[in-house]
């Protein structure tokens, strides 16, 4: 009974508080679980099992590289009723871009994604590392899609500990109640803890919510 929240990703709103503070959608004790970097067959196949497992949708911000690599995961993803976006072509530091090449980062993850997946994706992205240059944000406001950073950070890539990244995650929601959690498909931390971190959530009664564009 997750509750399914349809954002409107038009002029590309800014969600997630970590670094912008304009629009709150989730209610004391939801979490968004989002997932960056993949698809990579050893660990997402893990990431979907420990999912399918607690019955839970999620959003994948996929590596255009990454999907091409590996098209067929990202239909898996989509068919089982994740929600599939951006992360750009490269995952390459937006900040440290021309604004020119910033733009075909951007603009080659889409167009990968999307081939990959052989129909249109989710109007959502997240930039690498959170790097957000302003030319880059209105690029975005200017196509309609939505920008996405975080609340809760898994610190995954840190560890290989699925304990330790369970730890990290439910130590900030103690803190903040609720919020759009960072994890990365290609961890293995991640791989080997979400089973476990979904059964405490569930145990402290958070709620899991799935975001999806809103139909226009």
């Amino acid at each position: 009974d997750e509750r399914v929240v349809e954002i409107d990703t038009k002029g590309g709103p800014l969600l997630g508080n970590l670094q912008y503070h304009e629009i709150d959608f989730l209610q004391p004790g939801e979490v968004v679980l989002t997932f960056d970097d993949g698809p990579s067959r050893q660990t997402t196949e893990a990431v979907l099992a420990a999912l399918a497992a607690h019955c839970t949708k999620a959003t994948f911000f996929m590596v255009g590289r990454m999907a091409l690599a590996e098209p067929d995961m990202v239909r898996k993803v989509d068919s089982i009723g994740h929600t599939v976006a951006s992360h750009t072509w490269s995952h390459a530091n937006q900040g440290s871009l021309s604004e020119k090449n910033a733009e075909r980062e951007m603009e080659l993850g889409f167009s990968a994604v999307t081939a990959a997946l052989g129909k249109p994706i989710a109007p959502f992205f997240r930039f690498p590392y959170l790097s957000d240059p302003k030319r880059s944000i209105r690029h975005l406001e200017s196509r309609d899609i939505g920008i996405f950073s975080i609340d809760v950070d898994s610190y995954d890539f840190r560890t290989r500990n699925g304990a330790v990244m369970k730890q990290n995650v439910l130590s900030q929601l103690k803190t903040k109640g609720k919020g759009i959690i960072l994890f990365h498909d290609i961890q293995r931390s991640t791989a080997a803890g979400l089973g476990d971190l979904l059964d405490e959530l569930k145990r402290r009664k958070f709620k899991v919510v799935h975001i999806v564009p809103k139909q226009t």
